[in-house]
């Protein structure tokens, strides 16, 4: 009775260890450290009601397991440095770092990971929890895949692209003055735009 215990508990070892294997060797499953040098979370917010002001966030990092043969078990997670903040004009970059804004030293960074992704026909959905301001919500971005590509150093690069409207009054960035026409100085809705390279990680990378 002891042996044949023993026996299945060998081959019931054996089977985990050999599913394991496979996982870990799947070809379809493959880890990206987003590349910062190449890619882009852009913004922009409407100004006086007569304009819109652009900027991005210059650093971010982040890690993207890509499974290519079911989408909906890739997964995301990102960080930006809010302090990173970029419109071209320096005087507005330090006042959006103040507490009116992004308040950089209390909330230093911005953060995105993802808990789903779903498919419906061709479009594709990342659903995940986004952190700005001390603030978390649930938001669902869709996204699409740009393309993979080897470069001339033979690494493994893939690319991704996408779109949301965020209100800053849902994170709890309120500043801003009425005008006589009832608009905002500054507008509550801002337009994000995603543009994500990232490089595959090499196997030594990723354990």
């Amino acid at each position: 009775m002891v042996v044949q215990t023993m026996v299945r508990a060998a081959l019931l070892l054996l089977t985990l260890t050999a599913s394991l294997t496979v996982l870990a060797a799947d070809p379809k499953v493959e880890t990206y450290a987003i590349d910062p040098a190449h890619s882009t979370v852009g913004f922009s917010v409407e100004h006086m009601t007569v304009s819109q002001v652009t900027g991005k966030f210059t650093s971010l990092k982040g890690a993207i397991v890509h499974n290519e043969g079911d989408v909906t078990k890739s997964t995301v997670e990102v960080a930006i440095k809010a302090e990173s903040v970029d419109t071209g004009i320096d005087g507005r970059d330090k006042h959006l770092r103040t507490a009116d804004f992004f308040d950089v030293e209390k909330f230093p960074e911005i953060t995105f990971k993802s808990s789903k992704v779903t498919k419906k026909g061709k479009n594709l959905f990342c659903t995940g929890t986004f952190t700005m301001h001390g603030v978390s919500k649930e938001i669902t971005i869709p996204f699409r895949l740009v393309g993979k590509v080897k470069d001339p150093s033979g690494n493994q690069r893939i690319g991704f692209a996408g779109d949301l409207t965020l209100n800053r009054q849902d994170y709890g960035i309120t500043w801003g003055k009425t005008l006589e026409n009832g608009g905002l100085t500054v507008g509550n809705l801002v337009k994000i735009t995603l543009n994500v390279e990232a490089v595959k990680k090499k196997a030594e990378e990723t354990k």
